[in-house]
């Protein structure tokens, strides 16, 4: 299986419990990221949404769909959301938050993919993988600003 590590960087002039607030609804996502085809809610979470399973499906610039089922497994309101994902994509993701003047998003993605065509063409694809994580993840910063009626300062 090809491993990736990803980093994001978003800064909005939105407050921090707003941002936390609409990331920890993924069931939202649809509605504001670009790319997100359906999230589907397969186990609801406690009162604060640990142990949340969904179902999402992605859809990227390049010609794919990647699914995969993600758990949260820790949130630390308003700084930290974190799952764990399984499927197509498998590995980790983590929400990290920063309070300021407004806003600073830190999303650490750390996979591995497990379909095999990707797997065959990772070594040769991999630049191609990045640009259209990249791609994906900027649509996210630009879609979340537009949500919370927000300017997108930075994106990385």
């Amino acid at each position: 299986m090809a491993k990736y590590a990803f980093l994001t960087t978003w800064c909005l002039d939105a407050p921090i419990e707003s941002v936390f607030e609409v990331l920890n609804d993924s069931g939202g996502y649809p509605r504001w990221w670009k790319g997100v085809q359906s999230v589907e809610l397969l186990q609801p979470g406690d009162e604060r949404n640990i142990g949340g399973l969904h179902r999402f499906s992605w859809r990227s610039v390049l010609p794919y769909t990647l699914t995969f089922d993600l758990r949260v497994t820790r949130i630390e309101p308003p700084y930290l959301i974190e799952g764990h994902a399984v499927g197509e994509l498998e590995g980790v993701g983590t929400w990290r938050l920063y309070d300021g003047p407004g806003t600073a998003i830190v999303y650490d993605w750390r996979v591995r993919t497990t379909k095999l065509w990707m797997n065959l063409f990772g070594p040769l694809a991999r630049p191609a993988f990045a640009w259209n994580h990249d791609i994906v993840m900027r649509q996210g910063g630009h879609g979340l600003a537009a949500e919370l009626g927000a300017k997108l300062l930075l994106h990385d």
